[in-house]
């Protein structure tokens, strides 16, 4: 197959491919079970250094915890990074086990309960209220605690963003209060008791066309100045999303970083600075910064013949990497990028199918791919697999063991 750029983004080493300095033959020995998840530190930190270097210095990077809960990877980002965003008590608990200040985690999502919305508050972490309702029962739940919640809007756009994998805005969402509904809410908001931050707009996520993200950029923010006027108080607060894509296909181009960056200095100087110069101004990535940084490992257990058809049967699957065997949102399933790890040196010298060990044929995690003449025993390893791999995947299904995941 040809060289993904996940592929070369990873070391070689002893013709292995290398995770943070390991061999993956070798790495798969120290975690003592395959299959398993593996991110490397070195590309997670690289991963900011680009995004701090181009994006312009009055940027807030934030990272969505959801994309990869696992504490060792969201306390490596704490130092790195300048605030958190969760989507459950768990994450939030997660976030605020590490240095990051309460004040710089914010608690996103729609159905929250009012359990959890009593350890935000209590916590003092910012709520992005995604309705009426909710902003009710803060209210309620500061009034009883004898705390100030800090809390923000989310915003349900009446834009939608082209070319995002997933929208997340426009049209009828159970994420946000429309629009237009904003201004009502707020005046209701300045009789309630409630420290009003701002606002969060996250329009579509995995969006790799940098003129999509621009757009919906100038438009969060010309939404939000005309908000800012019914506001309670200054904006101090302003998470214009994400949505950064990576591509996971060979025919994917990668994002335009410094097309997205210049946008973004523009909006900057001409709009958010004049418009709304107390405001925090926010990116939050989740995919973009992690998905990168990981890769899936999973041991051949089988190889067999099927009418003339190659099959390399692993011991893992869909179950821990849902996203790869197209099962999670794509429309025609295309190949993520995988090789041979401990022959990742090698020619191509034939084509197979790689296939979980599940009892379904929705396990597939490769077909048809052009690799090295794999054996019994060999390490496939799928890339992009930092980013809504383990988490977002059926874990329980056919009651497998849940595969261990290593940062190094």
């Amino acid at each position: 197959m040809t060289a993904h750029s996940a592929i070369t983004a990873f070391a070689r080493e002893a013709g292995s491919l290398s995770v943070g300095g390991i061999p993956v033959d070798r790495l798969a020995e120290r975690v003592g079970s395959t299959p398993f998840f593996a991110y490397d530190r070195g590309l997670l930190t690289r991963r900011i250094e680009l995004l701090r270097a181009t994006l312009p210095s009055g940027i807030d990077l934030s990272y969505a915890v959801k994309a990869n809960p696992m504490p060792a990877v969201v306390q490596h980002l704490s130092g790195l990074v300048d605030s958190f965003d969760v989507a459950s008590a768990l994450e939030m608990r997660t976030a605020l086990d590490t240095p990051m200040p309460a004040n710089r985690v914010s608690f996103a999502g729609p159905g929250k309960t009012s359990a959890e919305l009593t350890q935000a508050v209590a916590a003092g972490v910012t709520i992005e209220m995604e309705s009426e309702n909710e902003a009710d029962r803060v209210a309620a739940i500061g009034e009883r605690l004898g705390i100030r919640p800090r809390v923000a809007i989310r915003v349900n756009p009446d834009f939608q963003v082209k070319g995002s994998g997933m929208r997340l805005g426009g049209g009828p969402q159970q994420f946000g209060i429309d629009s237009e509904r904003v201004p009502t809410v707020l005046k209701d908001l300045a009789a309630a008791d409630l420290d009003v931050l701002g606002f969060h707009v996250f329009a579509g996520s995995q969006n790799l066309r940098a003129e999509s993200i621009c757009e919906a950029q100038r438009r969060t923010v010309e939404l939000a100045l005309r908000l800012a006027a019914d506001a309670p108080g200054p904006i101090r607060y302003l998470n214009l999303g994400g949505g950064f894509g990576i591509p996971y296909h060979d025919k994917d181009e990668p994002l335009d970083l410094g097309a997205v960056a210049a946008n973004l200095a523009e909006l900057l100087d001409g709009a958010i600075r004049p418009g709304l110069p107390d405001a925090r101004v926010v990116i939050e990535l989740g995919r973009y910064i992690v998905g990168e940084c990981g890769v899936y490992v999973t041991r051949i257990v089988d190889r067999k013949q099927s009418r003339g058809k190659t099959f390399l049967v692993v011991d893992g699957g869909l179950h821990h990497q849902l996203a790869a065997s197209g099962n999670f949102g794509q429309v025609i399933r295309r190949n993520y990028p995988l090789a041979i790890a401990n022959r990742i040196d090698q020619d191509a010298e034939e084509t197979a199918t790689v296939v979980g060990c599940l009892c379904t044929p929705l396990d597939l995690l490769g077909n048809d791919v052009s690799l090295p003449r794999a054996e019994i025993g060999d390490l496939v390893v799928l890339f992009q697999a930092g980013a809504y791999g383990l988490t977002a995947s059926p874990t329980a299904f056919l009651s497998h063991p849940a595969p261990a995941e290593v940062l190094v």
